[in-house]
């Protein structure tokens, strides 16, 4: 699906600082929406079906600020909605709780996280989660740059990396799976917290590898060739797909996709009422999920969102770091948020 991705990138920012001025000249009218990358395309799309329902009523803003970007306006009470590809962490509760912000968590879809190369790439068709260390971990950096001293048997060739910055849920996610540490990263790769700029990069560089997430892939399938990932657990070469993801085989790359919503702007701004109403109605963003490349979860999954909506039910199920690594829809599904 093509909804004009492009063009609302570049726009995001210009939006975001129209919004913030509307909100302080005490527009209530106005959904204010920032964070994460990867959660764009979905909020995107319900928001294009949102002003279309509420055409002349109601407007949505959604920055890119990646998913801590987000999180700090979140907890300054400068967004209404933090899009997050990672649940909130330790510091960013504390932040909220200072400034009196509370948070529902209302999980969204689920993502398969992809690792890509270039089409040119003829030699890397599965990659283990040790490979991936070997490439990413701290040590790494300036140590391993060229291919051949990841595997012996690949090419003696340049490996130039493309992931997201350090603000980007993506990057923190990523890191805690493969490092078992959010944030272990080397530094010597080229970072954006735009997904679309990654894509080019590796899509125009026969040497790179990225990584973001599953969307993106399958929006330019034509211009990257994504990475089979080994199973720990099962030692099968997996792609990143909606139908791993789901069967729980993409392992331990799929994860659970968030949106956080400020209680208070429930109750005082109808647009925000009237927004979240509608990113939870399944009959409506099950499909959307599903057309920007995403898992969607089953409909008792929107159910049950709407249900902690309803009862203001708000905290986190992930209190520990780590928590939501590796995590099925299922045990998702189970989870209780806790203030």
């Amino acid at each position: 699906m093509q909804r004009a991705r492009t063009l609302g990138l570049v726009l995001a920012g210009a939006l975001a600082a129209a919004a913030s001025a509307a909100w302080a000249a005490g527009d209530g009218d106005i959904v204010r929406i920032d964070g994460s990358s990867t959660v764009y395309p979905i909020t995107e799309a319900v928001a294009e079906e949102f002003q279309i329902k509420y055409r002349g009523k109601y407007r949505v803003t959604v920055g890119i600020s990646g998913t801590g970007g987000g999180f700090r306006k979140f907890c300054r009470g400068d967004i209404d909605i933090n899009d997050a590809s990672r649940p909130i962490r330790g510091p960013e509760r504390e932040a909220c709780a200072a400034a009196g912000i509370r948070y529902l968590e209302l999980p969204v879809a689920m993502d398969a996280l992809t690792v890509v190369v270039n089409p040119q790439n003829d030699w890397v068709d599965c990659l283990t989660v040790e490979d991936l260390r070997r490439i990413w971990e701290p040590a790494a950096q300036g140590r391993i740059t060229r291919w051949n001293q990841v595997r012996p048997d690949w090419p003696d060739r340049p490996l130039n990396l493309y992931a997201p910055g350090v603000d980007s849920g993506t990057y923190d996610y990523f890191t805690e799976a493969v490092m078992g540490e959010a944030g272990a990263s080397r530094g010597d790769y080229t970072a954006s917290e735009d997904d679309n700029v990654l894509v080019q990069g590796v899509a125009s560089d026969p040497n790179a590898l990225g990584f973001f997430g599953l969307a993106y892939y399958v929006e330019n399938r034509d211009r990257l060739k994504a990475v089979k990932i080994r199973n720990p657990r099962t030692g099968a070469c997996v792609e990143p797909s909606v139908e791993t993801a789901r069967a729980g085989d993409y392992a331990p790359l799929a994860r659970p996709l968030f949106i956080y919503v400020n209680p208070e702007r429930l109750d005082t701004k109808p647009a925000v009422a009237a927004f979240v109403d509608t990113y939870l109605d399944a009959e409506l963003v099950v499909g959307l999920v599903q057309e920007v490349g995403y898992v969607p979860l089953p409909e008792e999954g929107y159910a049950l969102a709407q249900a902690k909506v309803k009862a203001r039910r708000t905290g986190t199920a992930f209190h520990e770091e780590g928590a939501g690594i590796g995590l099925s829809i299922e045990e998702l599904l189970r989870a209780e948020t806790v203030d």
